[in-house]
């Protein structure tokens, strides 16, 4: 575990100092007995002065240098085809300088910051960014976008603003997108986004707030008529936002018309008040996410004129009737476009930089010995160590490609939903909800395995792996709970597995389950395993498996007489692991086809192959029983899949350096004193311990507690 450097390295009380050679003693006591003991059975001090100067800091670590020198591709090119090519690393890199060349969007001491110094940096950086852009000539539609929120890591105020504006323009009219988006974009006004409630979160049509229709005032008439109705959780709500997209039970002539999204105002644009009827505050301190004043929301009776509630897909006349224009499922487009954009941002990020820092860790960290009379073994060198970390590396790739194929999906589901065409909606939201809960469960696991691979270390703030682990946490809970979106997902493949069954169309991802076909796994050695088609085949058989079975106790207990919904929750546990398998599977397929699509160098493809046989290899070998379960594969075969698995982790580690550094993270993105690219670990998590206040400020209870406590004892003495 953690430890000091050295007895007595330095006082923590300033103006207070040590004793030490050369220096009278204090006056003789028994505490001063380890002081007073000869030379030869104590500790020096250590002299910190050559630690002070920053020497050895920006110079790189020989035990990392020799690991770039031996790279089996070029780093350079990685990043590019990663990034999507070489222009796109230009424009990246690019924005990344812009930002971290600018003091005031400076991490330097956020891990000694206050929650109210937290979310001031914020919203400064907010403000600041606008300026920023300007200055820059960047654009919200601009390819820089996506490249400046990765550059400020996340930390900046006025992110569910940008959900605003994105609700607005998918769910409103061209009128309501006229009136609204210009002065959201120029920042006249700051928007959050309101549908989570205390009482009710993934569940949408449970939310408990109201808008009935004044036919007399035409206006909506907003209440949360109990405490379970609060809007609670909202970003930016707590102190920033002056209006919201509110999501509420619409009622006309008494009749509920189901959950619709009104733009309210919460606060004065003159003074920041709040409106009247209007209730809201921050909902208090968390485990990370201390700069977004996540709030909550109460309304009383406030009214809101009728052209404040979303209507480019259903509209409430001047009498009452109301009119709906297209899909019901609409308004869930904008909550589907946040679970994939977060999927990235807030999943595969985190994970690429836990597994960078990690990983350069374990090629300096040296401790026992490998070999009798050699030096001390890189950490990295023994294979319980590659088995914790090169398996989160290969599925940094994997989901950093699952991702690009995600994002084809939405692009093409947004331009049909312009088009008014919303039959790929089911598909797209089944896909978002599956996906964002794999991939953010995942991540989240290897993030963790990351940091307690970093031992003693990784438990510091200041190597960087906390903050992410607390962060992809939340991941696993907003925007749809896990389990529930899983079971989303599960409803949808048995939609699908129904109907594939009768011989209906499905849509392209899962015609694989009309094609159930009994059999064995072909392979015959282990090097079979290393074919994409041997286990892409085992993974498609292992999902068939779960859904065609589940599917059928499903059918079993509804024709027992067990009704529809008490038969459903008999099998949720099931048809959340089928649901799972199914982007499981869709993952490592997806991955093995971009490698084989892959027109790059050849030593990138090769590599990259072994980074696909390795994530597929691992969901094997960790989840031994679903393969094993109906002798698809059998205790030999697994036998092979277990030493393919751990050959490749030897010939992956080789490279382990060079795919952190293609991730191409900077120092002050990474923020870690263990991940930093010269290596110099020690170094900097000395430096950097200087700057906490716990060093800097002089210690509140020496006066108060421990000068009386230590006088007192004396005086017994």
């Amino acid at each position: 575990g953690p430890a000091p450097l050295a007895p007595r390295t330095r006082s923590l009380q300033r103006g207070r100092r040590e004793p030490g050679p050369g220096r009278q003693q204090p006056d003789s006591s028994p505490g001063d007995a380890w002081d007073k003991s000869s030379s030869a059975s104590r500790m020096p001090l250590l002299d910190t002065s050559k630690y002070s100067q920053g020497s050895v800091l920006g110079k790189v670590n020989p035990d990392l240098a020799s690991e770039r020198r031996t790279a089996s591709f070029s780093v350079e090119k990685l990043t590019a085809w990663l990034d999507g090519g070489a222009e796109q690393t230009r424009i990246r890199r690019a924005v990344v300088e812009a930002i971290e060349s600018d003091p005031v969007f400076s991490r330097e001491n956020q891990y000694f910051q206050s929650q109210n110094e937290r979310y001031e940096a914020a919203v400064r950086k907010a403000v600041h960014l606008q300026r920023k852009m300007h200055e820059m000539r960047w654009t919200e539609k601009g390819p820089e976008l996506k490249y400046i929120y990765r550059a400020l890591s996340g930390d900046v105020a006025f992110l569910l603003h940008r959900v605003f504006m994105r609700c607005i323009s998918v769910l409103g009219s061209d009128k309501q997108i006229a009136k609204w988006i210009p002065p959201a974009t120029q920042y006249r006004l700051i928007g959050s986004y309101a549908q989570t409630e205390l009482g009710h979160g993934t569940y949408l049509q449970g939310l408990e707030t109201t808008a009935v229709f004044d036919i007399t005032t035409q206006e909506f008439i907003l209440n949360t008529p109990k405490i379970s109705a609060m809007k609670w959780w909202p970003g930016d709500m707590g102190r920033s936002a002056t209006h919201a997209v509110v999501f509420a039970q619409l009622y006309v002539h008494g009749q509920c018309y189901g959950v619709h999204p009104f733009i309210l105002q919460i606060r004065s644009l003159q003074d920041h008040s709040l409106c009247p009827g209007i209730t809201a505050g921050d909902i208090g301190p968390k485990m990370n996410f201390e700069h977004t004043d996540n709030g909550y929301l109460m309304l009383q009776n406030v009214r809101v004129p009728k052209e404040n509630m979303l209507n480019k897909f259903c509209e409430v006349q001047p009498d009452g009737t109301y009119i709906k224009r297209g899909s019901p499922k609409i308004n869930y487009f904008t909550m589907t476009t946040v679970r994939i954009s977060l999927i990235s941002d807030e999943a595969i990020l985190p994970l690429m930089k836990a597994c960078t820092i990690a990983i350069r860790y374990s090629a300096v960290r040296r401790q026992s010995k490998l070999k009798p009379g050699e030096q001390e073994a890189k950490i990295l060198d023994y294979q319980t160590q590659q088995e914790k970390l090169l398996p989160q590396l290969a599925a940094a790739y994997a989901f950093h490609f699952i991702n690009k194929y995600l994002q084809e999906l939405l692009n093409r589901g947004y331009r049909e939903v312009q088009k008014k065409n919303f039959d790929n909606l089911p598909e797209l939201h089944a896909f978002s909800s599956g996906f964002k809960a794999l991939a953010t469960q995942y991540c989240t696991s290897a993030v963790e395995i990351c940091l307690r691979a970093c031992g003693g270390h990784g438990y510091s703030l200041l190597s960087g792996l906390p903050s992410l682990y607390t962060k992809i946490l939340a991941s696993c809970i907003y925007e749809g709970e896990n389990t529930i979106l899983l079971l989303q997902t599960a409803r949808f493949l048995i939609k699908c597995f129904s109907a594939a069954s009768a011989g209906q169309p499905v849509p392209p991802s899962v015609i694989y389950l009309s094609a159930v076909k009994a059999g064995k796994c072909p392979a015959k050695n282990k090097l079979d395993f290393l074919s994409p088609d041997i286990y892409s085949e085992a993974y498609q058989h292992a999902a068939v498996r779960l859904v065609s079975s589940t599917a059928a106790k499903l059918q079993d207990l509804i024709q027992s007489g067990v009704k529809k919904h008490e038969a459903w929750n008999q099998c949720t546990v099931q048809l959340a692991q089928a649901a799972k398998a199914h982007c499981h599977y869709i993952t490592v397929k997806n991955f093995a086809e971009t490698v084989e699509k892959l027109e790059t160098e050849a030593g990138i493809q090769k590599i990259m192959k072994h980074l696909c046989d390795l994530f597929a290899l691992h969901g094997i070998f960790s989840n031994a029983g679903v393969f094993l379960h109906d002798g698809y594969i059998s205790g030999a075969q697994m036998d092979m899949v277990t030493a393919s698995y751990l050959d490749l982790l030897a010939v992956i580690r080789k490279d382990a350096v060079p795919l952190v550094d293609a991730f191409d993270f900077t120092d002050k993105s990474l923020n870690s004193a263990l991940g930093s690219y010269d290596g110099q670990v020690y170094q900097r998590l000395y430096e950097w311990a200087q700057k906490s206040p716990t060093n800097t400020q002089s210690n509140p209870a020496y006066e108060r507690y421990l000068k009386p406590l230590l006088h007192n004892t004396l005086s017994k003495l």
